[in-house]
């Protein structure tokens, strides 16, 4: 089986972000995004998606949280979707339901080449950490296009710490179940995706 695995790198006058994936590891990570509690999500879609994943950013936090996160989004879209390839016997469509306390996220998948991201949530704080709340949602739109996938996402809960992080570990655990390589065919009617 082809290696699954990218990196990319991407200096604008807002960030400088460094992200190397390996879709087919064993969930190590090492995530510097400068946002600690966004750190730990990504670190936590690592480890649930097994997952090899390195993330060096740094950005204009002075002004706030939104264009490093909207970046890492962005760039970890890209990686994502290049060490895929060309989806050759994988699963494709997937999905998890993670819960965390009282808090539940479900999460369904389809990596078919188009991006969609349909996100229904609801946070009482502005903030979780240093991350925004209102760049969770973000961050995935940001990732689903660049990645080329179709995410849908439901949390309820009353925690938004809890409502965050069980989305990250759904996605994650989705995403991987997506990626099983099943067969030796183009998952579509189309025969390419």
């Amino acid at each position: 089986m082809k290696k699954r695995k990218n990196k990319v790198y991407r200096k604008t006058s807002e960030t400088e972000i460094e992200i190397s994936l390996n879709i087919d590891g064993t969930g190590k990570y090492d995530v510097q995004t400068g946002v600690e509690f966004f750190d730990h999500m990504l670190e936590s879609f690592a480890r649930h998606g097994f997952f090899d994943l390195s993330v060096k950013a740094s950005g204009d936090l002075t002004v706030d949280d939104h264009h490093t996160v909207e970046d890492v989004g962005i760039l970890l879209g890209e990686v994502f979707n290049s060490a895929v390839g060309d989806k050759k016997g994988i699963k494709r469509i997937s999905h998890s339901m993670v819960p965390m306390d009282e808090a539940l996220a479900i999460v369904a998948v389809d990596v078919s080449g188009r991006s969609y991201c349909v996100m229904k949530m609801q946070f009482t704080q502005l903030k979780v950490g240093e991350l925004s709340t209102e760049n969770v949602e973000h961050f995935l739109e940001s990732f689903a296009s660049s990645a080329r996938i179709n995410i849908n996402a439901k949390v309820e809960g009353e925690n938004d710490h809890h409502q965050i992080e069980a989305l990250f570990k759904a996605l994650a655990r989705a995403l991987k179940d997506a990626l099983q390589i099943e067969h030796n065919q183009i998952p579509s009617t189309k025969g390419v995706l």
